[in-house]
């Protein structure tokens, strides 16, 4: 049986996108001699950057900044040394007015970012009798209705002098209550609105991911000349990070700088995140190595979105680079770090130290969460470690290790991408032994891809029906599993019964599923076909016309051909169009069309759905039917012989070797094109022979080729295509 399309079912994996504005970003001052680094030999600094590295001088006071008007702008400074996407002028509000500000006196030690003075709460609220009368009343406030706010707030029980009034700001949990009590205040003018009271209100409207209004608090302390210290900034900055404003995050660190005040760790973190999150690598490491270089000791969430950044890009060079900064700190990474570390090491590419990292982080006593086993599971899956994913499996039982939905079926996937049916069911009959974890659509359709992939047609339609027995919904790659299953075994009224109810109960055919239809097209003949291409017209009607084209009479003109091939793959998700162009070769093949065949592998690689399918070295021409159907690698053959022989005949310069390589077949369930490829050149009596020391290749010498092209006849069929893919 001919596998005709080339539909990999990905195993179901959770992912999270992020979107995020591509917004242009300014450097903090201070970055500039850090941007110089290039990139991938950063990592020979020396790790402790805080002896190394003598802090850079301080900025220029404020007032300098306002006052000169040729002091170039951030952005002028930084335009030779990156690309920076903040806009080019700086924001009219940074030269409202001159903020007082904590300025460093060059000539004295700089101040640790770890000594940085938060607010003390009132010596006061302790001995206050107050407290209880004003608790209740901030109660009330939180309780009540905003349009009663004005009446409610006339029954505070005690004239609002300083400390009563920060004492009921505190206890208001809504950010509304929080802004009209501030507001109020400010209306009744017994005292004057100090820092603090701009602080403790802003954290509430942080609370409610209310960056508009922190602004504009934040603009009027400017305005009155209330100074920012360094909660007001770092408040402003994680709301900022919060609403994914990250533009503003930015906007407010310099000003920050500016200042001449010295972030503290959450907001170092805060705006490390921010950078990382923008793919800005050097801006992150300048800040990092300037914190560093102020005495900044850096905390596991830094280090987190370190190693989540280079994780992101596949960075090992940077993951190490975390690691040892760790080790040097002396910081041993929590969970949190750990999990981080283990995505970036599968986004490397890197099982083996995946593997080590894990055992470290056992020994050191840290229990793995779901997120952990989740990470593991996948980076064994992808590297077809099979056996460390099933000990881990044990262990996890033996130990009573966590685990969630997101982990069982992250196993189950790994099975059936591997083709581990035994162990998967075992998994699935635990699932449904457990009281948390019941199989969901994702852990059927797991077992339904490895029934499918396997022929297991009874097991797999006992499943569907058990999953109409329970309510549990039928997905897209549920019911294309299926479908593939019930094509191959031909029975096709039942892949007619599971489509019908499948589309019924509202899944949505996608490209996947069509090109899984399509595939069974081409190896079913009469009723059946028309049957399957019926499912298919429902899905894709442009699809089934094109089908009947490839051997109506229209069909003999090939721009006609090659113009609607183009409308469909246009209308057609990029993954399948590969898998379609197979199927339809199939088809053109099993109804004896085999110049439209050529034609359409032709079209095919113009349109560039197979890279790679011939390489050339002076010593060795390969052909690479890897991704090829089986009916696509018989076309690709007969048209690479048809050329050789001409090469030949031509007496132009071969090389010594020829080989087509039709892959090994790793996984349990493939369909063995090296078998069929293998019977198309006897029949064809090529010159290849199966190679020994490598599985899926077929070799062929300079000598063989030549005697088979002087034995054949100048008129042999496999030379017929006039269309050459060389």
């Amino acid at each position: 049986m001919a596998a005709a399309a080339n539909l990999s079912l990905a195993p179901y994996h959770h992912h999270h996108h992020h979107h995020h504005s591509d917004t242009n970003h300014h450097l903090p001052l201070h970055f500039t001699t850090l941007l110089l680094l290039p990139t991938k030999k950063r990592f020979t600094i020396s790790c402790n950057s805080a002896k190394r590295a003598a802090a850079p001088p301080p900025p220029p006071p404020p007032s300098a900044v306002a006052q000169d008007p040729k002091t170039p702008s951030l952005a002028e400074q930084l335009k030779p040394l990156s690309t920076t996407t903040l806009s080019d002028q700086p924001n009219e509000t940074h030269l409202l007015s001159k903020p007082k500000s904590t300025w460093v006196n060059p000539t004295k030690p700089k101040p640790s970012v770890l000594s940085l003075q938060r607010h003390q709460r009132s010596a006061s609220y302790s001995y206050n009798p107050q407290i209880k009368d004003l608790r209740q009343f901030a109660k009330k406030l939180n309780e009540c209705t905003e349009s009663d706010f004005s009446a409610v707030i006339q029954t505070i029980p005690h004239s609002p002098s300083r400390e009563n009034a920060l004492l009921v700001l505190n206890n208001l949990r809504p950010w509304q209550k929080a802004l009209l009590f501030f507001n109020w205040l400010k209306s009744q003018d017994v005292f004057p609105m100090e820092t603090i009271f701009y602080n403790v209100a802003m954290k509430s409207l942080r609370f409610g991911r209310q960056f508009q209004h922190i602004e504009e608090l934040a603009l009027e302390m400017v305005e009155k000349g209330i100074v920012l210290d360094n909660i007001t900034y770092s408040t402003i900055i994680t709301c900022a990070k919060r609403c994914n404003l990250f533009d503003k995050a930015v906007e407010w660190f310099e000003r920050m700088y500016k200042t001449g005040l010295m972030p503290d760790e959450v907001t170092y973190s805060a705006v490390l995140d921010v950078y990382a999150k923008l793919g800005k690598v050097e801006e992150v490491m300048s800040l990092y190595e300037r914190g560093r270089a102020s005495g900044w000791k850096p905390d596991s969430i830094a280090f987190a979105v370190l190693a989540k950044m280079f994780g992101e890009a596949g960075d090992y060079d940077g993951i190490r680079y975390v690691l040892q900064e760790m080790k040097t700190l002396g910081l041993q990474p929590n969970l949190v770090v750990y999990n981080t570390l283990l995505e970036a090491m599968g986004k490397a590419g890197k099982p083996g130290l995946a593997r080590s990292l894990f055992e470290e982080m056992v020994d050191s006593g840290i229990v793995p969460n779901e997120k952990t086993l989740t990470a593991l599971v996948k980076i064994y899956g992808r590297a077809r470690w099979a056996r460390d994913a099933l000990e881990l499996w044990e262990r996890m039982r033996l130990k009573g290790w966590p685990v969630d939905f997101i982990l069982y079926n992250t196993l189950l996937s790994m099975c059936a991408d591997l083709g581990l049916v035994d162990e998967a069911e075992r998994l699935f009959d635990d699932m449904k032994a457990s009281e948390k974890h019941k199989p969901d659509s994702w852990s059927y359709t797991a077992m339904l891809n490895i029934y499918g992939s396997g022929g297991s047609v009874d097991k797999a339609m006992d499943l569907f029906k058990e999953m109409s027995e329970k309510g549990v919904g039928l997905n897209v790659m549920g019911c294309t599993c299926l479908i593939q299953c019930l094509g191959r075994a031909k029975k096709i009224d039942d892949l007619v019964r599971v489509f019908q109810t499948a589309t019924s109960a509202g899944v949505k055919t996608d490209d996947r599923l069509c090109g899984c239809l399509l595939s069974v097209v081409s190896y079913c003949k009469g009723e059946d076909s028309d049957k399957v291409l019926g499912c298919l017209e429902l899905a894709k009607p442009e699809l089934v016309e094109f089908v009947k084209l490839l051997s109506g009479e229209e069909s003999n003109n090939f721009d006609f051909v090659k113009e609607e091939f183009k409308r469909i793959l246009s209308n057609t998700a990029v993954e399948a169009r590969r898998p379609f162009c197979n199927c339809l070769i199939d088809i053109c093949r099993n109804r004896n069309c085999h110049e439209r065949a050529h034609e359409l592998l032709y079209l095919g690689t113009i349109y560039g759905l197979y890279p790679g399918l011939h390489t050339k070295t002076e010593e060795e021409w390969r052909l690479n039917v890897r991704s090829l159907s089986v009916g696509a690698a018989q076309t690709a053959l007969e048209e690479w012989m048809g050329t050789l022989a001409k090469i030949v005949q031509r007496k132009e310069n071969l090389p010594a070797l020829f080989s087509a390589n039709t892959g090994a077949g790793t996984h349990k369930f493939s369909q063995g094109l090296g078998g069929a490829f293998a019977s198309h050149v006897e029949k064809l009596a090529a010159p290849f022979r199966e190679s020994e020391e490598k599985a899926g290749f077929f070799i062929a010498t300079r000598e063989d080729l030549v005697s088979w092209v002087q034995s054949k006849a100048a008129s042999s069929s496999s030379s017929s295509s006039a269309v050459s893919a060389v």
